[in-house]
């Protein structure tokens, strides 16, 4: 089945053409564009993980969404910027810049389609800067289109209620939290019996400089991880991700709702 873990009825190619020509409000109309990654999640995890977060969590989102709202998914773009996994084989990364057209050229056939709000809804920690470029621009180009670069981990979520702050400021990377919840969207697909527990190694200390916060420093996993993972992967449990994807879910129904109702802001 191709819409996977995406209500039917919001799959957006499962639409005629003209179904999408005869759509009413088509301006207010959210589209969403799940975007993932192909990459190695240490030797537990498969390599679609963060595709597979994008499809899972929207799903279940899609589930609680109040069916007046109007709202559909496009394919996943289940390859993204990569590059700092490349070490590690399984890895398929695109380029910034070849994502970035990627991205530019399907809002353009949405856009020529008569839609104005587009979601990027990207799982993957490596490309968020990618994501914001792209709404910048596309947004520039056509000032009606409105483009909102979203990371999956930002709406509202009790992770803070179910894993330590340790693990949510280190394990970025196929830990707790990442093995949790593909233990509630694809346990068959975990080899948990694999599971390690290794945090990054060699980090500064005493220092304004950190991997991912304010003041950053350029990384590639292999200089952190011999494992590919960063995080506690052991410590997964189904329960954590039931409730975790359940949390996430909610916090994307309430931004879905509010991309539908925004307006672009206008000075008076």
């Amino acid at each position: 089945m191709m819409h996977g873990f995406i209500p039917p009825h919001r799959y957006f190619p499962y639409l005629t053409w003209t179904d999408i020509d005869s759509m009413p409000d088509k301006e207010n109309v959210v589209i969403i564009q799940p975007i993932g990654a192909i990459e190695q999640h240490g030797p537990h995890l498969p390599i679609a993980v963060d595709a597979a977060i994008s499809l899972g969590v929207l799903g279940k989102a899609f589930e609680k969404l109040n069916t007046n709202v109007p709202a559909f998914a496009l394919p996943c773009l289940y390859y993204g910027k990569s590059n700092e996994h490349w070490s590690f084989p399984g890895t398929i990364t695109l380029s910034a810049t070849t994502l970035l057209t990627l991205i530019q050229e399907i809002a353009e056939s949405l856009y020529r389609s008569g839609f104005r709000k587009l979601v990027l809804m990207n799982s993957h920690g490596g490309q968020p800067q990618v994501m914001e470029i792209a709404a910048r621009d596309i947004h520039q180009q056509y000032p009606d289109f409105l483009v909102f670069p979203f990371f999956t981990w930002r709406v509202p979520h009790n992770a803070a209620e179910l894993f330590s702050g340790y693990e949510l400021e280190y394990g970025i990377h196929a830990g707790d939290v990442e093995t949790s919840i593909m233990l509630s969207l694809l346990p068959e697909q975990v080899k948990i019996e694999r599971a390690v527990r290794e945090y990054p190694q060699g980090l500064p200390e005493n220092s304004l400089l950190t991997m991912e916060g304010k003041l950053p420093f350029a990384w590639l996993t292999k200089e952190l991880t011999k494992s590919g993972v960063m995080g506690d992967a052991t410590n997964a449990s189904k329960e954590k991700g039931d409730r975790l994807l359940e949390s996430v879910a909610n916090g994307w129904v309430q931004a879905i709702i509010d991309v539908y109702q925004f307006r672009q802001p206008k000075l008076y």
